[in-house]
């Protein structure tokens, strides 16, 4: 006989059917897209034009970032900026400390961004942020000692390393799910654009006066000052766009975090889509609140020292517990091995490679650099569209072999013809290719792998600070790296590149062996990889007894019918 049920359809999700006299019975309905739901993807980047803005928004910082990375490679082997900064360019001690004060200065602005962006709000903070960054380039720019270029670039780097850590958070807090995905995307190759368009801009402006002795001090100064832009953009634009709705319940203003998921939106505020995001931005904040006042309930008055041994009690947390030490190790050492692959040698000093390689003349050397530029955003591409289908571990174990065996074949090839690249020019740019090569791996790889592998393994209650000691690893790792690598290129030679390739190779090997898959894991898989078992499911049942108290389990559930956005399905099913 027929036996008919009408199945309620929430969230796009598949329901699950047992017909109350055929309990042997069960079916899966996969019902169509809700008709109000977001495009995912790509696509949902141009659905809505105030989420479209936001991604513009989001590749901004990643632009800023990335010029900044780029832009001083080409500026410290122009002639003029050498001529009068000598002091500092001739001594291959002082030439590293020019370039790695940006990242000690970063390093400090990722530490202090996370109280800053929790007392300021995001928008506040990036606005803060991009005034201290201006205030650097603008010390730069009109630079006429090396005091004024060590203090400017450390400036900036306070202003850098905060960007890099509340851009993506402002974004990703605002985004809808399901663009979340595509913003980092977005970010990332923004980071790699602003790299490749440095890199020319550098080509182009070094022409200024002629490439010689005459050469005009606006050659450098442009390139330095043109960071205003992209900066000034971000800071007055952010002013312009609603404050993070995470930060509005956080701060108990929730009907202002309503409002703005209305806009940003464009539905109406008793749809259930908004009604669902704003109950599980809610549920978020009080997951984490109880979980704060289970921890540590001597520290819940609200008071500075209180909030600040909050904070050094969760950072404690990661290494008391095993499991999360095990992870902590895995983030800190993963951005350890990102750095010391060498990509911010060759970023940072790239002119000087290329010249030592054998390309005479500097703008010759700055033509090859912005092929580096163009070769690691290229290879951004298909790594963001096609990581979560291979994995993590593949795309950086890969990645890493073909960066070693890129140093290592740079390496024979100086040992080989350092002192007769002008009789062996094939030799020369062959060097020059597995440069190039190297560019493209790490663009593929960890360049975007690294920072999806640390943003991931960490469970809900504790994944902020672990994120930013994984942040604060790749700052510091980056100021070693651009410390020692002028002395090592001027007392080791090719010895420089056999150093990077080893550490490359282990870092392959780290993952290899070291690192467990993480793709496509929940919260709970995770507990059992890492060895802390329990965790995530503690915190889900917690999260769940939250969703049904404040009623986000209902519509979940798809027991409340809203705003006329549930779908009905007839379903004819018959007895065996």
């Amino acid at each position: 006989m027929g036996l008919k049920a009408e199945v309620g359809c929430a969230m796009g999700k598949p329901v699950v059917v047992h017909p109350w006299n055929a309990p042997s019975i069960s079916l899966t309905i996969i019902p169509r897209p809700h008709a109000y739901s977001a495009k995912a993807g790509w696509a949902g980047l141009v659905h809505n034009r105030k989420v479209f803005a936001i991604a513009i928004f989001a590749s901004l910082g990643g632009l800023l970032y990335g010029y900044n990375q780029g832009v001083f490679s080409g500026v410290l082997d122009m002639t003029n900026f050498d001529n009068r900064m000598a002091s500092a360019v001739d001594n291959t001690g002082t030439k590293g400390w020019l370039v790695s004060i940006l990242e000690l200065g970063a390093w400090v602005g990722t530490l202090v961004t996370g109280y800053l962006a929790d007392k300021l709000g995001r928008k506040y903070t990036i606005v803060t942020a991009v005034a201290v960054f201006c205030v650097g380039v603008i010390v730069q720019t009109a630079a006429y000692q090396p005091s004024s270029i060590y203090g400017g670039r450390f400036i900036t780097g306070l202003g850098v390393g905060s960007l890099s850590t509340v851009v993506p958070m402002y974004n990703a807090e605002l985004a809808p799910p399901e663009v979340r995905g595509s913003l980092v995307a977005l970010q990332q190759l923004a980071i790699t654009f602003g790299i490749m368009i440095s890199f020319w801009i550098d080509y182009g402006t070094n022409y200024i006066g002629g490439t010689g002795e005459g050469q005009s001090e606006a050659a450098w100064r442009i390139p330095l000052a043109l960071q205003l832009v992209p900066a000034l953009s971000l800071g007055i634009g952010i002013l312009f766009m609603p404050f993070s709705p995470r930060w509005l319940v956080n701060q108990g203003r929730d009907e202002e975090a309503l409002n703005v998921l209305v806009r940003v939106r464009s539905l109406p505020v008793d749809h259930e889509l908004i009604q669902v995001e704003f109950l599980e931005i809610k549920a978020q904040c009080l997951f984490e609140k109880e979980i704060s006042e289970i921890k540590y309930p001597q520290y819940q008055d609200g008071s500075f020292m209180s909030n600040f041994k909050l904070g050094l009690m969760d950072y404690a947390s990661l290494i008391s517990n095993r499991g999360l030490l095990y992870r902590l190790a895995i983030a800190t050492l993963t951005m350890f091995f990102q750095q010391w692959t060498g990509v911010n040698a060759i970023l940072y000093y790239a002119p000087s490679i290329f010249q030592a390689l054998g390309l005479t003349g500097n703008t010759i050397s700055l033509l090859a650099t912005g092929v580096v530029g163009i070769a690691m955003f290229l290879a951004t591409i298909p790594a963001v569209i096609w990581v979560d289908k291979l994995g993590r571990k593949p795309v950086l174990v890969s990645g890493a072999f073909v960066m070693a065996a890129c140093h290592i074949i740079v390496a024979i090839l100086i040992g080989t013809f350092h002192d007769s690249w002008s009789t062996h020019p094939s030799a020369a740019w062959a060097a020059c290719a597995f440069v190039w090569i190297f560019a493209i791996g790490f663009g593929y790889s960890w360049g975007p792998c690294s920072w999806i592998v640390v943003a991931e393994i960490w469970p809900l209650s504790v994944r902020g600070k672990g994120m930013s000691i994984g942040a604060s690893s790749n700052w510091m790792n980056n100021f070693i790296v651009g410390q020692v690598t002028p002395t090592m290129l001027a007392h080791i030679g090719f010895g420089t590149f056999v150093f990077f390739g080893a550490f490359t190779f282990v870092g392959g090997l780290f993952i290899l062996f070291l690192v467990p898959e993480t793709k496509g894991l929940t919260l709970e898989e995770m507990d059992d990889v890492f060895g802390s078992e329990g965790m995530a499911a503690a915190d889900q049942e917690r999260q769940n007894a939250i969703a049904r108290r404040i009623g986000l389990e209902s519509y979940l559930n798809g027991d409340v019918a809203h705003s006329g956005s549930h779908e009905k399905m007839t379903i004819e099913m018959k007895e065996p």
